[in-house]
């Protein structure tokens, strides 16, 4: 009986994106591009992401389109990050959210005043399908905080990727609340799936992006926050008529850290920060990395950090010797000079630790004994004009 309705569900979700598509293509919509391609014509959309190989970054960028990505939470980052990743032309997004577009969310990227009233993941697809139509979306207008919409959020985990019945890439949690985070890391521990939560404050002002894996890095739940910690419901701490700030600008910057360390997970390029803050009033980003906690209450963290335990050390790859460099021509008769010695074997003392001399204080004239004025306290001023005649005769 489960399968049947989870079969309906993903049938329902279809529908609902296929009816996305049919409303959005009431505007002027591209032809689907079977091929990603490097040539430089104004017709190209991906030829500026492919100029990414050519410039030495990326190898593989057409890799993307064999791609896919949850994206739970469609507010000021979610639906920032799914348009950045349209945009880049990934393979499949599947997009959680059961909330409507509201005119209080105008004060962010991406949804438009005439969407208010859908369901964001419609407004959401209708939007992307015209930016890229090459992109395969699937839209789930559900919360997977309950039971029975938990488990499909799972189904969509294990076999919502592209191919026959195959897992997602990656899942970008980009929810407003805990308890949606500890049913995201719930499923992904239980799974064995890499996925990035990310958040801003309520004062708006501050952000950050977490990259976990489980059983590598600390999970949700290994250093929670207070509340999830102490087990209160945090709907209890809201307030009548108080709501949380909201700056575009704060949003924009952590969807964009948080897009740009999913792409270089997926295509294997540069580093992934394992956790980027933003604080915006001093414009300071920290960096760190959340090791996993022994003690974590989540037993399938605890499970996957014995396995990694147990997995052989990774030995550092050997680095070639360095061959000297050896110009055949040399045209204009270069060589190499011998270095000059350095301060300390010229007597110079050295300075102190951080410091260093701005010029050499070695002197450059011999000064011989008999040609120094020696001058003490007592010494006038005749004595010193005597003293300087002698040397100039």
């Amino acid at each position: 009986m489960a399968d049947v309705i989870s079969s309906l569900q993903r049938e329902i979700a279809e529908l609902k994106s296929q009816l996305a598509v049919a409303r959005a293509s009431s505007h002027a919509v591209r032809g689907k591009i079977e091929v990603m391609s490097a040539e430089v014509v104004d017709s190209n959309p991906y030829s500026r992401l492919m100029a990414l190989k050519k410039m030495g970054i990326v190898s593989n960028y057409e890799q993307i389109r064999h791609k896919s990505a949850i994206i739970v939470g469609l507010g000021g980052i979610g639906s920032v990050a799914a348009e950045m990743l349209t945009r880049c032309g990934i393979g499949k997004l599947l997009l959680f959210d059961y909330d409507t577009v509201e005119l209080a969310n105008m004060n962010r990227l991406f949804f438009r005043p005439e969407q208010a009233g859908m369901k964001k993941t419609e407004a959401a697809a209708q939007t992307l399908q015209t930016i890229n139509p090459d992109v395969c979306f699937e839209t789930h207008s559900t919360n997977i905080t309950t039971v029975q919409n938990f488990e499909q959020f799972m189904d969509r985990i294990r076999h919502g990727g592209l191919g026959d019945q195959a897992p997602v890439d990656l899942v970008l949690a980009c929810v407003d609340n805990f308890e949606a985070r500890v049913a995201i890391n719930q499923a992904c521990c239980e799974l064995d799936q890499v996925w990035f939560e990310s958040g801003v404050s309520e004062n708006a002002v501050s952000g950050h992006v977490q990259f976990l894996v489980p059983g590598s890095t600390a999970c949700f739940q290994c250093a929670p926050p207070l509340i999830v910690a102490s087990g209160i419901d945090e709907r209890t701490l809201k307030r009548e008529g108080v709501c949380a700030a909201s700056l575009p600008t704060t949003m924009g910057i952590i969807a964009g850290v948080l897009v740009q360390n999913a792409l270089k997970y997926m295509l294997g390029f540069g580093t992934v920060s394992h956790f980027v803050g933003y604080n915006a009033l001093l414009d300071f980003f920290p960096v760190d990395r959340m090791r996993p906690n022994p003690e974590c209450t989540n037993p399938f963290c605890v499970q996957r950090q014995a396995i990694v335990k147990a997995r052989p050390p990774v030995e550092a790859p050997t680095l070639p010797e360095e061959t000297p460099v050896v110009h055949e021509d040399n045209e204009w008769g270069i060589t190499l000079a011998e270095e000059a010695p350095s301060n300390e074997s010229r007597g110079t003392p050295a300075p102190g630790p951080g410091l260093e001399y701005e010029y050499d204080l070695t002197p450059t004239v011999d000064i011989r004994a008999s040609e120094v004025v020696q001058a003490g306290e007592g010494t006038s001023l005749d004595s010193l004009m005597a003293q300087l005649k002698a040397l100039s005769s």
